[in-house]
């Protein structure tokens, strides 16, 4: 085990300066979720083969043994439709951006990939590169669906992530939930326009929509366990008649549902559902509720965190306090199949160190970044080869 990790190691040093550049060849042309083929194409050519097409615009190779056991190692492909904001020269000018790291995760994987051929594995490595992280239909859940991780036979996964809010340095790695389950709300109010100077004669569909958007709070406190975060947060309010004494006939809410028990979501909406069409009800009008269930939560498996945090202390990298938080991810479509990790990031931001996160215009991480993430996916699939070994 011990000449396996120096040599995987060793591998992944000389490999990270051709990395870094894949990072920025990524993030200067970056493409949305839906649209990553070039992506993936740039990925190819970096590893110098092609990979096995999954979930339209994704892939996915088996390096080492073909038969046994597998440890998979995701990668996102796809950006946000976000104009940067961080004003390098090497930034993006297309009107899309990797806001969220996927650039980096991407490179790392390519420095693991690399690194891995030129080793003799005693267990396959499955890198997954996976599209559509950012937006539904998610690309997750149709690798899942696919049956990709049952057909090759993957026993572990493995996730990393870059994050402002950890100390450059720091790796998370909390065992347990990490991220929330999540979906969209959808509450359609339908009334009756009419002249702003006679409301008495139409049903008013704002008043509604403000009493609805602000009572939401209160629904979810008093359907959920207080023990059990969660939430939900209003993103749309729309009611428009055009002209400012005009009462709109029909308005809409849109808003984010994030939970952590496994049967919170379906009380919550259920509970919505009732309070939407009662407080419609006393304004006059109809409320119509519909609910997009999205991701599960995320829940990292607690003997590959512990693992993993064994295999990282020596790469110089120390292990932070846990990263829990009510963002989702779709990695949480391969944690409900198989024990994964989600492992976090620490990163410091290049251009404005304060009030930056994730999907920022202004969001950089640091140049060294792409090493760190690489270092915590092979102390991922180095886990998983002890515990498999142990087994």
């Amino acid at each position: 085990m011990e000449k396996l990790k120096q040599k995987l190691f060793v591998a992944l040093e000389a490999e990270l300066s051709a990395a870094s550049e894949l990072r920025w060849k990524v993030h200067q042309d970056p493409r949305i979720s839906g649209e990553e083929s070039d992506t993936l194409a740039a990925f190819e050519e970096h590893i110098g083969f092609q990979v096995t097409p999954t979930a339209e615009t994704g892939g996915f190779c088996r390096l080492g043994p073909d038969y046994g056991p597998a440890i998979a190692i995701r990668g996102e492909l796809d950006a946000l439709p976000i104009v940067e904001e961080t004003g390098v020269a090497k930034a993006s000018k297309n009107g899309a951006m990797h806001a969220c790291g996927h650039d980096i995760h991407l490179a790392a994987l390519a420095a693991v990939v690399r690194a891995a051929r030129q080793v003799e594995l005693p267990v396959a490595l499955i890198p997954v590169l996976q599209p559509r992280e950012e937006t539904y239909p998610s690309g997750a859940l149709d690798i899942k669906n696919s049956g990709l991780l049952e057909k090759e036979k993957v026993a572990y996964a493995i996730g990393a992530h870059v994050h402002p809010g950890i100390p450059k340095g720091e790796v998370a790695l909390g065992s347990g939930v990490v991220n929330a389950a999540a979906g969209e709300l959808h509450i359609e109010i339908v009334g009756s326009g009419g002249h702003g100077a006679y409301p008495h004669q139409a049903q008013d569909v704002v008043a509604t929509i403000a009493a609805i958007a602000t009572g939401i709070h209160e629904i979810v406190r008093r359907n959920v366990n207080p023990m059990h975060p969660a939430l939900v947060s209003v993103g749309q309010m729309i009611a428009d008649s055009g002209a400012p004494n005009v009462l709109p006939a029909t308005g809409k809410i849109a808003a984010t549902i994030r939970t952590t028990g496994s049967e919170d979501a379906s009380y919550v909406v259920a509970a919505l559902d009732k309070y939407c069409s009662s407080v419609a009800t006393a304004y006059g009008v109809s409320a119509n509720l519909t609910y997009v269930e999205g991701e599960p939560v995320l829940d990292n498996d607690p003997t590959l965190c512990e693992e993993m945090k064994q295999e990282l202390k020596p790469c110089g990298i120390s292990i932070g306090e846990p990263m829990r938080s009510l963002g989702a991810d779709d990695f949480s479509f391969f944690s409900s199949v198989v024990p994964s990790v989600m492992a976090f990031v620490g990163v410091e931001n290049q251009v404005s160190a304060e009030g930056v996160s994730l999907h920022d215009p202004r969001f950089l991480p640091d140049e060294d970044a792409v090493r760190r993430v690489a270092l915590t996916m092979m102390a991922g699939y180095l886990a998983g080869v002890k515990l498999l070994q142990i087994d």
